[in-house]
């Protein structure tokens, strides 16, 4: 659960940011989380599926200065998903299955807004 990721070159990256309704905090939220993420790993872990591997990431609400053309600008989201798929095809196909729906909607019912982006891997590297 809590084992470093490989992520091969070519992937796709999905990042979706989670806006919590009023209230809610990142613990409420949690177990519906993990059981929508365990779901993810187990259900579509596989050449058929697609899922290589993911994160999740509470915000912590600092921002780069160094990084950051205006760093007074703060973000607008609590928390974000990062999952990583072999295409954006298998993404869309088990986010529309109904055994991964169910997961979400449990997710979705302590939120105001999920967007989720997709992204295609230009470059990685580590250090040498």
């Amino acid at each position: 659960m809590f084992e470093p990721i490989t992520i091969p070159f070519g992937a796709v990256m999905l990042f979706n940011h989670v806006k919590l309704k009023e209230g809610v905090s990142v613990e409420d939220v949690e177990l519906a989380l993990g059981e929508m993420c365990n779901v993810v790993k187990n259900t579509y872990g596989d050449d058929a599926g697609g899922f290589i591997g993911g994160q999740v990431f509470e915000n912590s609400g600092f921002v780069s200065e160094q990084g950051s053309f205006d760093s007074s600008e703060t973000a607008d989201h609590d928390i974000v998903i990062m999952t990583y798929w072999k295409s954006f095809e298998q993404h869309e196909k088990s986010h529309a299955d109904h055994v991964f729906k169910e997961k979400f909607d449990q997710v979705a019912e302590y939120c105001t807004e999920t967007k989720e982006f997709g992204y295609k891997m230009l470059w990685q590297g580590v250090p040498e």
